[in-house]
């Protein structure tokens, strides 16, 4: 496929360009901040205009695209100020999606989050583990702004019943050379648990976006992507009776199996994560 990828610079982007190319795709980075060269083109993902222009044609780079990767975001709360990510991170969506639609692309695949499920769970979740079936739970604009996004493409699929739209709810993205941290997290349960001690390394990330594009389900979905395990070497049951001890447990928890649970995506997208932080040390 034809794929442009935004947000082709950050931590999670280049992995994917790298690994969306290696699969024998022909994709074109779309980024504020990059390296001037073939496949990269800068653009200001607030300004319509030049959303729309990057996604017809740019000189001799490509004449249009099969798909849209979009990733290009300020990835996390309390980076910038609340307004600022909201007057960004929502209308570069809106940008990006409204612009495919009209250019005929109708395969998206975008990056939501799994603060959606109520992190950092100062209020603590339904249930654990956690997966898509209970309603959002935003604890801050950033994810407000994601669920915010997810409530937009359920329109926008509804108005174009061809068009598919996935949206995949991250968890916290890594590179191999994060890993040497990991084992400093057992001495404090606290330490992570504001995401379920959950993570994803960015290449399974990459395999995740790939799978959405191939299987390209009409409609919209979302699913969380994460490793299928956890940050911890202790066992998630002594994990959970510390720090969640009044939380149901849905299912069995396993020993150190990943506490957001990844059934909806390996079912449906066949995503089936490759890379864990206990064999890359």
């Amino acid at each position: 496929m034809r794929i442009a990828v935004t947000g082709s610079s950050g931590k999670l982007g280049s992995v994917v360009v790298r690994e969306l190319r290696a699969a024998g795709h022909e994709v074109t980075g779309l980024d504020a901040v990059g390296r001037r060269g073939p496949g990269f083109v800068q653009v200001d993902l607030t300004d319509y205009g030049q959303v729309v222009d990057a996604l017809t044609a740019v000189n001799d780079q490509h004449d249009g695209f099969d798909a849209l990767v979009h990733l290009a975001a300020i990835p996390a709360p309390g980076i910038r100020p609340d307004v600022a990510t909201f007057h960004n991170n929502m209308p570069s969506t809106f940008n990006a999606m409204w612009a495919a639609i009209r250019l005929g692309i109708r395969r998206i695949v975008y990056a939501s989050s799994e603060t959606v499920l109520g992190l950092p769970f100062d209020v603590p979740p339904p249930y654990i583990p956690v997966d898509e079936d209970y309603p959002p739970r935003p604890e801050s604009v950033y994810s407000l702004v994601k669920v915010l996004e997810e409530r937009m493409a359920t329109e926008l699929v509804r108005w174009h019943p061809d068009l598919s739209i996935t949206a995949l709810r991250f968890s916290n993205v890594m590179w191999p050379e994060d890993y040497d941290a990991f084992p400093s997290y057992d001495s404090d349960a606290l330490l992570r648990k504001w995401n379920l001690w959950g993570y994803i390394d960015a290449r399974d990330g990459a395999q995740a976006i790939e799978r959405a594009l191939d299987a390209a389900i009409p409609g919209f979905g979302a699913y969380i992507i994460a490793a299928a395990d956890t940050v911890m070497s202790r066992p998630n049951a002594e994990l959970v009776a510390e720090v969640f001890p009044d939380v149901p447990v849905k299912g069995d928890l396993g020993t150190n199996d990943t506490l957001l649970s990844i059934g909806k995506a390996r079912r449906l997208l066949g995503y089936a994560p490759r890379h864990s932080w206990r064999d890359e040390r």
